[in-house]
């Protein structure tokens, strides 16, 4: 564990605060002119949050502030925000996205909406926890290159830092374990929901075209869709959040081997987190490599079946469906656009 820096020369300013539930906290945080998208009124359950730390408006807003800045990348040219732009619903348009020194990183860049509710985080599941997760980025050498200590240092060294940290964990240092506290605590309230699909589920038969009505129906049935992205009201979140072989860059010179990485089982080998199909038709290119572009080749995939290989799901096989059937599909994945509780323009960082 890296030590503690003490704070720069900037007043510093003790205030009391009191942890309220998220679903109040986050209209309130998130401020005017952004949706007050809260998890009851979007459909979603309780956003759950560690006992060690809980949120507070304070944390929400020095997380906010971290994740804008460059600050926080060896070179100063990468923030959280350069891989998970608001304007792209937390992802960017790129196969790979691009970390300190124009490098390429490794793996399609995930959304972070919703993932407080994720129980394993990042394609490889390698944590389980927001305030785990966001360590990786920041010390990942193709993404931010940095070093818990250089952190440390950099943000001591800022003045504007010194009251909010003061203000969300009441000491008069910087330490690594608060920074990934803090960016989590914002993580947590960076939610989405109440897309026109929700609104036919909730009874509204006229909020989704008649197509996305037929492409819910073979989602859950013939096309299989479901087996994998489950939907049901005590997880609305089109995922299962386990690991599946779908064949995807299983035939590259060196293929990624996924959660095999972390797990070492054989039969992990290739398989990769199932994302939340929320926000799907806004999200891509697509799959763990980035390799599809769109949404009607993502379909053609499943369609045929996946990428043999010997350690393919066996849920996926060939599926008999016609052109019209996949515009159908289309339509409804198309339906799950929501709205989101930081807005959907492009963010300037916060003062």
């Amino acid at each position: 564990m890296s030590g503690r820096r003490t704070l720069g020369p900037a007043r510093l300013i003790g205030v009391a605060i009191v942890a309220v539930a998220l679903f109040r906290l986050a209209p309130a945080v998130l401020g005017a002119g952004r949706h007050p998208v809260t998890p009851a009124d979007a459909g979603l359950p309780p956003v759950p949050a560690p006992e060690d730390n809980p949120v507070t408006p304070a944390k929400v807003a020095l997380g906010e502030k971290l994740f804008f800045d460059p600050g926080l990348s060896a070179d100063g040219t990468i923030s959280c925000a350069s891989c998970h732009r608001p304007e792209r619903y937390f992802t960017d348009d790129k196969r790979f996205s691009r970390g300190v020194g124009d490098k390429p990183g490794e793996r399609n860049a995930l959304s972070v909406l919703n993932a407080a509710y994720n129980t394993n985080l990042l394609w490889d599941g390698r944590s389980v926890t927001l305030e785990d997760q966001v360590r990786y980025p920041v010390t990942h050498p193709l993404e931010m290159a940095m070093t818990p200590e250089r952190v440390e240092d950099y943000l001591a060294a800022r003045p504007e830092y010194a009251a909010p940290f003061k203000e969300a964990f009441g000491e008069d240092w910087i330490a690594w374990e608060n920074v990934c506290q803090a960016l989590a605590s914002f993580e947590r309230t960076l939610l989405t929901g109440n897309a026109p699909f929700d609104r036919f589920i909730a009874g509204r038969r006229d909020a989704v075209p008649a197509a996305a009505r037929r492409g819910w129906d073979l989602f859950r049935g013939k096309a299989g869709c479901a087996g994998c992205h489950r939907y049901d009201r005590e997880s609305p979140f089109f995922t299962d959040f386990e690991f599946h072989n779908t064949g995807i860059g299983w035939s590259a010179p060196k293929p990624d081997l996924g959660r095999y990485q972390i797990t070492k089982a054989r039969e992990e080998k290739g398989a990769f987190r199932t994302p939340s199909l929320r926000n799907v038709g806004k999200t891509g290119p697509y799959m763990h490599d980035g390799s599809l572009a769109d949404l009607p080749a993502v379909i053609a995939h499943y369609v045929k079946g996946g990428e043999a290989n010997p350690l393919l799901d066996p849920k996926l096989h060939p599926l008999v469906l016609s052109e019209a059937e996949q515009k159908d599909l289309l339509a409804f994945l198309e339906s799950l656009t929501g709205e989101m509780t930081y807005p959907l323009m492009a963010a300037a960082p916060p003062p």
